[in-house]
């Protein structure tokens, strides 16, 4: 008889847990606790096409991604286009991708034009074999390239990510980043968009037996060295040899009982969250997929404009944009009145765009999301918690296990990857100690 396994969240790296678990002929049961499967790959209807409510591409380094679109038929769907960056400063508008842009950057001296262009060049040369995890981000990148480059570029730019904590984070993160991306890259988009991929997951689940139930929050989780219980609201219970749970280790806390609050890992992590407007255009902005926005007088701090990357007939024949903030879900702004942060993004985004009037604004639609990424401590490697809790059969594949890669779909499913072998070996080492101890009670 299978073992049976409760898989808890049904974003990127749950729906990728229970597609490989099924595939190997386990007894998969995904709970989601809201009405769509994806977590920030959620999705919206405009015109009848599906529109993410969160920006996503893919990288050509993904590899653990492009594996994952390789086992449900999807890594040929993949469309890749050459993507550049921008950037907004004091409300002007710059290219952002050459050794020409950069000597054309006038809000750096000539001087320190020439720095970033040599720092940035070696940086990842220049942070191997050094402890970064235990070395603050601001003392890095400042003693690299000096107080004024911190100051009116990099602060502004890698703190929309953290806030005001981001001088404190390891600077092996804003190394492993840079890894993954680049100012002018390659980007990938799946031509049936990222519902494709969730609708594949789930399907491939279904049909090696699995169980996919949205709608279904699980209120209570108990687990010990024997087996898992997970009760539903409504009082529903889902008795399962084994459990993984994909939810932000704060959620989680809230709902395990008694027995097993003890065992979860005790790193306290403060999250971003983000606040996230997206708006159809009947004209596009400056072309780059990518622009950061600096001191011009704007709530949000970068805008994504999708249209570069996928084309702008998925849309209607419109254009495309996020923006965004990234901020703790305790803030005024996460609090704020959705239609309120419209209208105001909306004036902003007007006041940085000269060319853009107010009929040129199809829809704007906000989206908010609570668990975007941990504010990692200095020395993380050490405090990062294990996927096994011990002295149960629960395991973890949250956000706070991923460090120090960047958090994205491409780690997410990585993450999977190996919790998913974990668990394998876990419950084949079970069965066999079963079927030993009934060779010997037969035996008998």
């Amino acid at each position: 008889m299978p073992q049976r396994v409760v898989v808890i969240g049904g974003g990127i790296c749950g729906l990728a847990t229970a597609h490989r678990l099924a595939r190997e002929g386990m007894a998969v049961t995904l709970i989601e606790a809201s009405d769509q499967l994806g977590g920030l790959g959620t999705f919206f209807t405009s015109r009848g096409r599906t529109v993410e409510r969160f920006y996503h591409c893919v990288m050509p380094t993904d590899d653990a991604l492009l594996a994952l679109l390789d086992e449900v038929g999807l890594r040929e769907s993949v469309g890749w286009s050459p993507t550049s960056m921008g950037m907004v400063v004091e409300r002007e508008h710059r290219s952002f991708n050459s050794a020409l842009d950069l000597l054309r950057f006038r809000p750096l001296s000539f001087a320190n034009r020439i720095r970033f262009g040599v720092v940035s060049l070696l940086l990842r040369r220049l942070g191997k074999g050094k402890d970064l995890d235990g070395m603050r981000t601001e003392d890095w990148l400042r003693g690299l390239y000096g107080d004024r480059i911190w100051e009116m570029l990099l602060a502004p730019m890698f703190g929309a990510k953290f806030g005001a904590a981001f001088g404190d984070v390891p600077a092996l993160y804003v190394w492993q980043r840079l890894g993954r991306e680049s100012n002018e890259a390659v980007r990938g988009y799946p031509a049936g968009g990222y519902k494709s991929v969730i609708d594949a997951l789930r399907a491939s689940t279904e049909a090696h037996g699995g169980e996919v139930r949205v709608s279904a929050p699980a209120e209570r989780l108990q687990a010990d060295e024997d087996r898992v219980v997970v009760t539903l609201a409504g009082g529903e219970t889902i008795e399962a040899d084994h459990a993984v749970s994909t939810l932000p280790l704060p959620a989680l806390r809230a709902i395990a009982d008694p027995g097993l609050a003890p065992l979860l890992p005790d790193v306290q992590l403060p999250y971003q969250g983000v606040v996230n407007t997206l708006f159809f255009l009947r004209k596009p902005l400056s072309g780059h997929y990518w622009a950061p926005v600096l001191r011009s007088g704007t709530d949000f701090d970068g805008v994504i404009e999708m249209t570069p990357l996928t084309g702008s007939e998925r849309y209607g024949d419109r254009h495309l944009v996020y923006v965004m903030h990234y901020t703790d879900r305790e803030s005024a702004l996460y609090r704020e009145d959705s239609d309120s942060i419209a209208r105001r993004w909306t004036e902003q985004l007007l006041s940085i765009h000269k060319g853009l009037t107010p009929d040129d604004v199809d829809e704007v639609h906000v989206f908010k999301a609570p668990f975007v990424e941990p504010v990692y401590p200095l020395g993380y490697l050490t405090k990062r918690p294990a996927v096994e809790v011990a002295g149960t059969r629960l395991l973890l594949a949250t956000t706070a296990h991923v460090y120090p890669n960047v958090t994205s779909w491409n780690s997410s499913v990585e993450l999977s990857g190996s919790v998913t072998a974990s668990l394998l070996r876990d419950a084949r080492r079970s069965t066999t100690q079963e079927n030993t101890a009934c060779s010997a009670e037969s035996a008998r």
